[in-house]
């Protein structure tokens, strides 16, 4: 998710912003364009509503079959049988510093033995400047409808030198290691060049051990433990990665990286992966150089698509293992904030090929997964979404 910051912007963001939210308007509610070769139809089915700028939903993996909400000014929602609870699992108003588009209460990701230790994690712009605050909470007296804000610990600041590309990803791998992705620290065209820089953890993913109690440690096998470079970088040179997720049966992941002027991309890391892969930002966006320098072995994107396509900011999502929709298993599913339009992609003998399968009148700022592996669809409008099979 991407828009015009509070803090520097850049006018032709704002342009074309502006352009693709009246497309959206002019689109109204209109069915889905007709599939491509192999592609399944789907549509929306409202969740819930109400809710206020709402940014991602996700599940405790706890058996209770919950969703968790989290809105930009800094609460957590409960989403239980299909309704939405009155009192928040969460309120950090107090500390989360939301202004415009991208800041805010930004990830959520509860601990792997969440049902035993109440443990999880929160990622967000602080008050007053805007810094990257990850923290570790747990709940309230062991209630599981309650998180308990007095008990932050503040495992990592990143400062922002300006407000927007904050990235906002926050989740466990299969390795059970907590992944943090961080824009490269706004503006426009990376000026000081940080997605490239191994000396600063902006424009990374950062791979942290938070298993034992205290500080996060670093797994000794990061890729830059031991070389030039901070030892938590797990993958570099990324713009504003606006949500990464994990295959859940192949371990495979997918990041989706928000361009600057002409393309919007998605990036593979397979799960054999050790790591220190270079995605090749500010030198390029996408398959395009965007600007001189180096980036050495840089990783191109396996799909992308261009601003003149109809987008302008992509939201990442989830490779589809749910039970709904058989012919939907195994694709990932991503979308655009500005249009609407959900993508699937899929991979057969090597090569890789997308579909469009929805045209949405949604500003889609997350997608989700439930403990089942069903997907949704968040608008920032107010309204969880759950993918089902048209018809």
């Amino acid at each position: 998710m991407e828009a015009v910051s509070t803090g520097a912007f850049d006018v032709g963001a704002l342009v074309r912003t502006v352009v693709a939210l009246l497309l959206t308007v002019l689109m109204g509610c209109s069915p889905a364009q007709a599939p491509g070769p192999g592609a399944v139809a789907i549509a929306l089915e409202p969740v819930v509503d109400g809710l206020e700028n709402p940014l991602y939903v996700t599940h405790a993996g706890d058996g209770s079959g919950r969703l968790y909400v989290l809105e930009q000014p800094g609460r957590v929602r409960v989403v239980e049988g299909g309704r939405l609870l009155e009192a928040p699992f969460l309120d950090l108003t107090d500390r989360v510093l939301s202004r415009g588009n991208e800041q805010g209460l930004l990830g959520l990701a509860f601990a792997p033995d969440f049902a035993g230790s109440g443990t999880f994690y929160v990622h967000y712009t602080g008050r007053p400047d805007g810094r990257t605050v990850l923290a570790r909470y747990r709940l309230k007296g062991g209630d599981p409808y309650r998180g308990d804000p007095d008990s932050e610990e503040v495992l990592l600041t990143v400062e922002q030198p300006y407000a927007n590309h904050n990235g906002g990803a926050l989740l466990f791998g299969p390795d059970s290691c907590l992944y943090l992705a961080l824009g490269d620290g706004g503006s426009a065209g990376d000026p000081e060049n940080r997605a490239q820089n191994l000396e600063s953890l902006l424009g990374k993913i950062l791979r942290l051990d938070v298993s034992q109690p205290g500080p996060y440690r670093v797994p000794p096998d990061n890729p830059f433990v031991g070389r030039e470079g901070r030892d938590e970088i797990w993958a570099y040179g990324l713009r504003n990665p606006w949500r990464i997720s994990f295959d859940r049966a192949t371990g495979d992941l997918y990041i989706a990286d928000v361009g600057q002027n002409a393309i919007e991309e998605v990036n593979f890391q397979p799960a054999d992966s050790r790591g220190g892969e270079n995605y090749g930002w500010r030198v390029w966006e996408g398959s395009r150089r965007y600007a001189q320098g180096e980036a050495p072995g840089a990783v191109f994107p396996v799909a992308e698509y261009t601003h003149a396509e109809g987008g302008c900011s992509i939201t990442g999502g989830y490779v589809y293992r749910g039970k709904a929709i058989p012919g939907l298993v195994g694709t990932y599913l991503y979308g655009d904030y500005c249009t609407g339009y959900i993508w699937g992609l899929t991979r057969a003998n090597g090569e890789w090929r997308t579909a469009r399968l929805l045209d949405s009148n949604a500003n889609i700022t997350s997608f989700g997964e439930d403990e089942e592996g069903e997907v949704y669809v968040v608008d920032r409008r107010g309204t969880i979404y759950r993918i089902v099979p048209a018809g």
